[in-house]
C-alpha cells in the first residue's frame, strides 16, 4: 500500500504496566524503564501482528530482545543439524547461549597487572560456586590473558572450574609484599585454614585448573596450598616463586611452590598435576602431611633448591602413600631432585621415567662436580623405576644417582644396575684385555660399595684353533681403619689357563679391578658384573 503521510505524530507515556495498545504509529513511552515503543498498526495496513514494537534505546535489553540463536557450522559447507529433524532446530537465546561460561572480567577484574583484582576473583568463585548448590550454576570462570595482581590468597572452593589462556599468559601474581600463599583451596563458604570444612560445609574437591599461572612475587612466600582436597586436576599450571639460582643454594627461605594441608578426617588425595612447571621455590613439591594417591606426571621442575621432598619432618598421620613421579624433566635442582624421607609409613611411593640433567650438583652444569645424589630414598617400601640421568657411572663414585640408605626399595640406574633393598647388581659389561699389558677394568668407590663380589668369565685365544675360558667369582672387603682391603679370586674354573691375573686394590675411597696379561699374541675378553649386599 502506498505510504500514508501523517501530520501529526501521537505519543503517550506512562507506566510499563500500563502501557495499551498504540494506535499505527503512535509513540508510547515508559516513565519507568525508560523504554520507547511504537504501534505496529493494523493486518489491514499489513502490520505482520498487532502489537508494539520497541525502538532501542541505551536502556533496552538487547539480549533479550536479540532473535534465538542455533548453531550452523557453516564452515562445514552445510548448515549442521541440531534438532530431531532439520525442521527443528534447537534454539537457545543469545543471554542463555552466552552465560554457558563467566569471565572473571564479568566481575570486575581487569588483568591489567596493576589493579588489586582480589576482591573480583573471590567474589566470582563466590557467586558462581558458592551461593548455591546447584550444579547448573558451576559454570567455568575464564581468564582472559592478563596478569591478575592480588594482595591476599585466592580461595579457590568446591566443584570450580579455572580456565586460562595459558600457564604463562593467564597469571595470578601475589605483591611481593604481601604474604600468604598466592591460592589455596576451600570450603564452599571460602573458609580456609582450621575453620575448612567445619560445621558440616562441603570441603574441597572436584576443582579443575587448567592453563593458568600462579606466581609469588614474594622471594620468601609460598605459591599454592592444596589443603583437604579431593579429586582435583592441574592441567598445564605454572607455579612459580621469586627466588633464583643466587637465593636457592640453601633451604632457609623454606618456600614451596606446592605444599598440602591434610586433617585426619580431610587428606587430600586423588590430586593429578599434568604438564605443570615448578619454579623459583625452595621446593617444588614438599609436604610432611598424609597425601594419598597424588600424581605428577609430564611436568618440569627448574630453578630449585630441591624438586620433590615428602616426608622429611615430623609427619602428620602417616605422610605420603601413593605418590607417583612420572614423565617429568629436572634441571637446575641444587640438591637432590626427589627425596622420600625417613618419616614415611608405610611408604609406597614411586618414580619413573623422569630425566635429570643438571641436578645435585650445586648448579654447575650436567658436568660439573656432583654434590648430592639425584634421588634420595630414606625409608621402605618406595621405588625408583626407569629414571634416567645425564649423570654418568664416573661421575657417580662418592654420590651415586640413587641412594637407598639401607632401604626396602627398588631402584634401577640407566639400565646399568638394579637394586633391590641392601642387594645391588650391576648389569653386565664387557672389557678388553690387552695382550702383554696392565690395566684397570673398573673402578668403585668404598662409600658405595663396603664388600661385593665380582662375577666374571673371560674368553681369550691361545692358538688359531683354541680358546682358553675362565668363570669366576671374586671376594672383596674394603678397607677400613687400620685394616686393608682384602680379596680372594680363588673360586673358579678355567679349561686352560687363559694367562690373566686379577687384582683388586683400594688407594683411598677408590677401588680397582686391575689385570694383567702374559704374552700369548691374542687379547682377551672380560664379561663382569658387580653384586653387593650393603
Amino acid at each position: 500500500m502506498a505510504i500514508v503521510q501523517i501530520s501529526q505524530i501521537t505519543n503517550r507515556k506512562g507506566l510499563a504496566e500500563n502501557l495499551p495498545q498504540l494506535a499505527g504509529a503512535e509513540f508510547g513511552w515508559s516513565t519507568d524503564t525508560r523504554q520507547l515503543w511504537i504501534g505496529n498498526g493494523t493486518l489491514e495496513d499489513g502490520a505482520p501482528v498487532i502489537g508494539n514494537t520497541e525502538i532501542l534505546t541505551e536502556f533496552s535489553d538487547i539480549l533479550n530482545l536479540a532473535s534465538t540463536y542455533t548453531y550452523q557450522g557453516a564452515q562445514a559447507g552445510y548448515v549442521v543439524q541440531t534438532g530431531v529433524t532439520s525442521g527443528t532446530p534447537v534454539k537457545q537465546s543469545l543471554q542463555s547461549w552466552l552465560d554457558q561460561y563467566a569471565s572473571v572480567k564479568d566481575f570486575g577484574a581487569t588483568g591489567d597487572g596493576t589493579t588489586d583484582d582480589t576482591a573480583a576473583i573471590n567474589r566470582a568463585l563466590y557467586q558462581l560456586y558458592c551461593r548455591e548448590l546447584n550444579p547448573q550454576i558451576r559454570r567455568s570462570l575464564f581468564f582472559p590473558a592478563g596478569v591478575y595482581r592480588v594482595t591476599s590468597s585466592i580461595n579457590i572452593p568446591p566443584y570450580a572450574t579455572l580456565v586460562g589462556e595459558g600457564n604463562d599468559n593467564s597469571v595470578i601474581a601475589l605483591d611481593a609484599a604481601a604474604t600468604g600463599y598466592v591460592a589455596q583451596t576451600a570450603d564452599q563458604l571460602q573458609n580456609t585454614g582450621v575453620n575448612i570444612g567445619t560445621g558440616g560445609v562441603t570441603p574441597p574437591q572436584y576443582i579443575t585448573i587448567t592453563n593458568m599461572g600462579f606466581t609469588n612475587l614474594n622471594p620468601v612466600g609460598n605459591v599454592f596450598l592444596v589443603q583437604a582436597a579431593t579429586q582435583m586436576n592441574f592441567t598445564n599450571v605454572g607455579f612459580r616463586g621469586a627466588m633464583t639460582t643466587a637465593t636457592l643454594t640453601s633451604p632457609t627461605n623454606a618456600t614451596s611452590s606446592v605444599s598440602f594441608g591434610s586433617t585426619p578426617s580431610l587428606i587430600c588425595e586423588q590430586i593429578v598435576f599434568n604438564d605443570c612447571l615448578f619454579t623459583g621455590s625452595v621446593w617444588g613439591v614438599n609436604t610432611d602431611q598424609q597425601i594419598k594417591s597424588v600424581t605428577i606426571c609430564n611436568g618440569r621442575f627448574d630453578t630449585l633448591y630441591q624438586g620433590v621432598l615428602l616426608g622429611t619432618g615430623t609427619t602428620v598421620n602417616g605422610g605420603a602413600t601413593g605418590t607417583r613421579i612420572v614423565s617429568n624433566m629436572f634441571d637446575n635442582i641444587y640438591a637432590e631432585g626427589i627425596v622420600f624421607g625417613t618419616n614415611l609409613t608405610p611408604g609406597i611411593n614411586a618414580s619413573g621415567q623422569n630425566v635429570f640433567y643438571d641436578v645435585g650438583n650445586h648448579f654447575s652444569g650436567v658436568t660439573g662436580t656432583p654434590a648430592t645424589s639425584i634421588i634420595a630414598i630414606q625409608s621402605d617400601n618406595n621405588v625408583s623405576i626407569s629414571d634416567l640421568f645425564a649423570r654418568t657411572a664416573s661421575y657417580s663414585v662418592n654420590y651415586p644417582r640413587i641412594s637407598q640408605s639401607n632401604t626396602l626399595a627398588i631402584t634401577t640406574t640407566n639400565g646399568e644396575s638394579i637394586t633391590a633393598g641392601t642387594y645391588i647388581r650391576n648389569s653386565g659389561q664387557h672389557q678388553t684385555l690387552s695382550n702383554n699389558s696392565n690395566g684397570t677394568v673398573f673402578t668403585v668407590s668404598s662409600n658405595v660399595y663396603k664388600t661385593f663380589m665380582i662375577d666374571y668369565s673371560i674368553s681369550r685365544g691361545v692358538s688359531l684353533t683354541e680358546t682358553a675360558y675362565r668363570t669366576g667369582t671374586i671376594y672383596v672387603a674394603s678397607a677400613s681403619g687400620t685394616h686393608s682391603l682384602a680379596f680372594n679370586d680363588t673360586n673358579y674354573a678355567e679349561n686352560q689357563s687363559t694367562g690373566v691375573t686379577l687384582n683388586v686394590a683400594q688407594n683411598g675411597t677408590t677401588i680397582t679391578l686391575d689385570y694383567s696379561t702374559t704374552a700369548t699374541g691374542y687379547p682377551g675378553t672380560i664379561s663382569y658384573s658387580i653384586r653387593s649386599l650393603n
